[in-house]
């Protein structure tokens, strides 16, 4: 009975890690917010003040955007990771355990509107992403007892503000509304004790949910060629409401004397981190700029995942897996170059460190470091109009993993295995100035 309640809790936390491997910062994060900045591997972002966009990471840089502004554009995300190992029976039976090209590709869009309204003050609107993306390992892969499918669809609007309090000091903030929806799933593999089908759902979970969160920054014009950013986003705590559906569940229910479902009625707690960032701009000379930056993911308040299904009652209605995630940073450099005065040239290169240990390393969650390497370009259009492009290949780290656990592996073993990837990323964005 306690190991049908222990298999609940890790098909539940598995099945949220599969989302994390496609993901493109550390755990299930995402940079994307704009094209521009891409071009820079999202260099010194919260100094920038290129369009609109610029609220995404630094609302105080509202008040560097003149008149009004529009800046709308779309990344598209082509991830290819591999994964390759060994299931291990509790027999001692092993077998080839492999997934190929398991992360999904998407596009990523976005959306900005800035208005200065005085000299001081300035609005602005923002539609966009922080996390999300979608994999699936398939019901046939060797280690799917610990998870093999998962996706995380998140989308954020912002309402933002600026003052400039000093001739040199600016202040933001504004309010986030992120809406979720995500589905996690575990299922049997091949060497499962337990006589079932290869692919059975040990477990499934779907459920949605909204939240509201908080942002703030500052930027300090040190000089004319010079300025400080900072900004600083809030936690934002889910509680994912839908159903849930496997023999994990029903084992539980059994268990509890409750009736066996098709599906019951469940949630799940997911909670955004916290995130920081301190960056810099330059102006070195007339056509060359220097930023940079490093950015700070609170990951270490993600200890635990808990389910509750109410219906099996408050004793058995949570079921909680401590995560051992960790906190996570992401340094990065860039440079812009202004061939014409129309023409401009980015690049960047960037590192993010993971925000899990080799030790707690999962074959759902190949999350390891990972080199950016960032050229773009912005063309003048007209007076109004500009247009720009970004291209990024990151290069991950080769991620060794070793995944046991008791109960989960009665359906399938324990998994040994490794995953290498890079990823490719494009992007356009377009920014109008009324």
């Amino acid at each position: 009975m306690k190991m049908n309640k222990t298999l609940l809790c890790a098909a539940v936390a598995a099945g949220l890690f599969s989302v994390s491997s496609a993901t493109y910062a550390a755990g299930f994060q995402l940079a994307e917010y704009s094209a521009t900045g891409l071009g820079r591997a999202y260099a010194g972002e919260a100094a920038m003040a290129d369009g609109a966009d610029a609220q995404w990471r630094n609302p105080a840089m509202l008040t560097y955007l003149e008149g009004t502004q529009v800046s709308v554009g779309a990344i598209y995300v082509d991830p290819n990771i591999d994964i390759d190992g060994t299931s291990t029976s509790m027999m001692g039976q092993s077998t080839p355990s492999n997934s190929s090209d398991f992360a999904h590709s998407a596009v990523i869009p976005n959306f900005y509107v800035s208005h200065k309204y005085n000299d001081k003050f300035a609005l602005g609107f923002a539609a966009g992403t922080n996390y999300g993306m979608e994999t699936d390992l398939g019901k046939d892969f060797g280690g799917a007892n610990h998870g093999n499918e998962a996706k995380v669809t998140t989308m954020e609007l912002n309402l933002n503000a600026a003052y400039q309090v000093l001739d040199s000091v600016s202040i933001g903030g504004g309010l986030r509304y992120v809406m979720a929806d995500g589905h996690f799933g575990a299922a049997s593999a091949a060497n499962s004790l337990v006589p079932l089908p290869v692919g059975t759902a040990l477990k499934y979970m779907e459920g949605d949910d909204t939240a509201w969160g908080w942002q703030v920054g500052t930027a300090w014009q040190i000089n004319e060629n010079n300025r400080l950013g900072f900004t600083y986003k809030s936690e934002v705590n889910l509680t994912l409401e839908g159903h849930a559906k496997g023999v994990g569940f029903d084992a539980v229910a059994t268990r509890l004397g409750t009736p066996v479902k098709s599906q019951y009625n469940g949630s799940l707690q997911l909670a955004l981190p916290a995130t920081a960032e301190l960056a810099s701009f330059h102006q070195l000379t007339e056509k060359v700029a220097l930023h940079a930056s490093v950015n700070w993911t609170n990951w270490s308040s993600f200890k635990e995942l808990v389910a509750d299904i109410p219906e099996f009652g408050p004793a058995s209605s949570q079921d909680i897996k401590q995560e051992n995630w960790e906190d996570n940073y992401r340094f990065a450099i860039g440079t812009t170059y202004q061939m014409t005065p129309k023409l401009a040239l980015r690049s960047g290169i960037a590192y993010d460190t993971s925000a899990v240990s080799e030790e707690h390393r999962t074959a759902t969650i190949p999350e390891t470091d990972r080199t950016w390497l960032s050229i773009g370009a912005g063309y003048q259009w007209s007076e109004q109009l500009t247009l720009d492009a970004g291209f990024t290949y990151i290069l991950a780290k080769d991620a060794k993993m070793h995944e046991k656990d008791p109960a989960a592996d009665l359906f399938g073993g324990s998994f040994e295995g490794e995953a290498t990837g890079s990823i490719w990323l494009v992007g356009i964005q377009a920014n109008y100035r009324f």
